[in-house]
């Protein structure tokens, strides 16, 4: 297909895709004229992609760009690939390492990787970021109790394992790269969105008014 052809088929502007193009977000199409150059569903595939990571996702280009770097990589392992995508795109928040807070955050991290056994690299960005929302939880006074954190860290632990499993059955090493990434940017949404659905059920179940 042409250019023309692939902004309909994906909704991307010709002028997005040739900036794209130039980027190296997207591979060039096989040149049939000095002009011309011809394009296929992995063109079409790779662009759905993109939107969806900029668009949906919210990431920057140069986030995006770095990422599908690691996607193309023949020489990066499948599980290097995954730790490149995610650690990508994963906010970090700041590293507080000096706030009064930090303490208290961290040993709320610790009960949480033990009560599931995780086993993560200490540079993981997401502990980072999960220490720095905890501190704050801790400065507004709104700390959860163990209880609740491991409630938490259960959820995310089946979320993680339903993530996994996607990936296993995505097949082959590009389509486990692109499983990861909008499993992991588009999941966050969604969990967020069924979180705000659950929130709402038990509320209601809980205070709303009888009739």
């Amino acid at each position: 297909m042409r250019v023309s052809e692939l902004s309909r088929s994906s909704g991307v502007p010709v002028a997005t895709i040739k900036y794209y193009l130039r980027e190296g977000l997207l591979p060039r199409g096989e040149t049939t004229s000095p002009n011309q150059a011809r394009y296929d569903d992995t063109h079409l595939r790779r662009l759905r992609l993109i939107r969806a990571l900029v668009e949906v996702g919210g990431l920057p280009i140069a986030v995006v760009k770095d990422v599908l770097g690691a996607v193309d990589d023949p020489d990066t392992g499948l599980h290097d690939v995954l730790g490149r995508t995610v650690y990508a795109i994963t906010g970090t928040g700041t590293d507080d390492g000096g706030d009064e807070f930090a303490d208290a955050a961290d040993a709320d991290v610790r009960t949480m990787t033990a009560h599931t056994g995780w086993q993560v690299s200490d540079c993981a960005p997401a502990l980072t970021g999960a220490r720095t929302v905890l501190a704050r939880l801790h400065e507004l006074g709104q700390a959860p109790g163990d209880d609740t954190l491991k409630l938490w860290a259960e959820a995310a632990d089946r979320a993680a394992e339903g993530d996994l499993r996607a990936i296993a059955r995505s097949g082959g090493r590009e389509g486990a790269a692109e499983t990861a990434l909008i499993g992991t940017v588009l999941g966050d949404a969604l969990l967020a969105a069924l979180r705000r659905i659950a929130q709402e059920s038990h509320s209601a179940a809980r205070y709303a008014p009888e009739k």
